[in-house]
């Protein structure tokens, strides 16, 4: 199943620097990890702004809640979800 997820990111501003350093350290290899196994296939900045849109492809509802979950960032951000289908227009889909 695939998923555009849009995350908003808002650490605190009083949030102990090397806390802060570890938890971003932490966030980005469980997100490499994520990447190099296929489950999320892509992620882009929102430009200007601490967020990112990022498209997820995995079994179900359950496993996207639990990679969700376990982002170290997770209790900091504002998440957004939107289960994606195929478009008839899509032309990969074409035949032709």
């Amino acid at each position: 199943m695939l998923f555009a997820v849009n995350m908003d990111v808002r650490i605190p501003a009083d949030l102990d620097p090397q806390v802060k350093a570890d938890t971003i350290a932490r966030e980005k290899a469980y997100s490499q990890q994520l990447q190099k196994s296929g489950e999320w296939r892509h992620i882009w900045r929102c430009a200007g702004q601490y967020s990112n849109l990022s498209i997820f492809d995995v079994a179900d509802n359950e496993r996207l809640h639990e990679i969700l979950w376990n982002l170290p960032l997770f209790p900091y951000m504002d998440v957004q979800v939107t289960p994606l289908a195929q478009h008839p227009s899509d032309i990969a889909l074409s035949t032709d």
